[in-house]
């Protein structure tokens, strides 16, 4: 029973007031040992994987169908590769695989490891907003990143992407988060939903994450960076289904 409950078991939405996203690019051969089997990579020129970390301040998140007064609100960090999944009909979807999560409150944590399977933590999240200039970091996490919004933001230097336009297939969010459960082969595939999704570039000022040097990758750079904000987003319900 408790295992069941760590499928999505019901819808969820939430307001994003704000979603930064950083994406690195990675030879693909760095990242295929990290993905599970009913899984692949999503490349660019077969030579380019991905791995995003996403830093996503939420409002009023909660079951949908709930009042805004019920929910909460949460700062969530994800890391995620880029991959694809064939599904049972044959289709190949774009996606997400989650290979850390963490928020800034227990009562996230909590809740999101009661229903999810992407083992929340939680940690400190200092956040300072000076005009066009963010800056988000936490010492426990070891992690600081600032940007900064303009209509004038260039690609990062070394991307592998030619123009913002290129760059953007891989800015997310991609539609689906999959989960594979290896012992019975089971697929868990969460679609998201949003509406208005415009993704600005931003110049990336200075950032650290200890979680990415950790993954010891060689050959990461810095492909692009994005910010969205005031989206409203929901997640559907989970849907399972047996790979091969």
């Amino acid at each position: 029973m408790l295992a069941a409950l760590k499928n999505h078991p019901f819808a969820v939405e939430a307001f994003f007031k704000s979603s930064i996203v950083l994406t690195f690019a990675v030879p693909k051969k760095q990242l295929e040992q990290m993905i599970p089997e009913c899984l692949e990579l999503d490349t660019f020129q077969d030579e380019w994987a991905f791995v995003a970390v996403a830093m996503v301040q939420t409002h009023a998140l909660r079951p949908k169908g709930m009042p805004k007064f019920m929910g909460n609100n949460f700062f969530l960090i994800g890391y995620r590769i880029f991959v694809r999944y064939t599904n049972a009909a044959g289709k190949r979807l774009r996606g997400l695989y989650i290979i850390k999560s963490e928020t800034d409150q227990k009562k996230m944590e909590f809740m999101g490891n009661l229903f999810t399977h992407y083992n929340y933590t939680t940690t400190d999240i200092h956040q300072v907003h000076e005009g066009d200039r963010s800056t988000i970091s936490s010492r426990r996490s070891d992690f600081s990143v600032t940007i900064t919004k303009s209509d004038d933001a260039t690609l990062p230097k070394g991307s592998p992407f030619a123009d913002w336009k290129e760059a953007r297939r891989f800015a997310g969010p991609l539609p689906f988060t999959f989960t594979y459960n290896a012992r019975n082969k089971e697929v868990l595939i969460i679609e998201g939903v949003r509406e208005n999704w415009v993704p600005m570039p931003v110049t990336v000022n200075d950032y650290h994450f200890g979680f990415i040097d950790g993954l010891k990758l060689q050959g990461a750079v810095l492909a692009n960076a994005f910010i969205i904000e005031n989206i409203p987003y929901y997640w559907k319900k989970g849907k399972r289904e047996q790979w091969q």
